[in-house]
């Protein structure tokens, strides 16, 4: 998988978190377990953020330094 992809798929697992904690909270009896997983889920998300950050952190300077070695 590459870079982009990995990304989008942890902003779709932080919001698709985001939205069922959301709606935990907008109904009038939330389900524990709804909020449970909604927490799991974005939490899972900006763990495999947080670690593709961490990865990629110094790709710009892989890029600099083969951009100045071309020219």
């Amino acid at each position: 998988m590459n870079k982009k992809n990995g990304q989008v798929i942890n902003t779709i697992l932080i919001v698709i978190g985001g939205g069922l904690l959301i709606y935990t909270i907008a109904v009038e009896e939330p389900q524990k377990y709804i909020q449970i997983i909604g927490f799991v889920i974005i939490m899972l998300g900006l763990y495999r953020a947080t670690n593709h950050w961490v990865e990629t952190k110094d790709d710009h300077k892989e890029e600099q330094g083969q951009q100045e070695r071309e020219q």
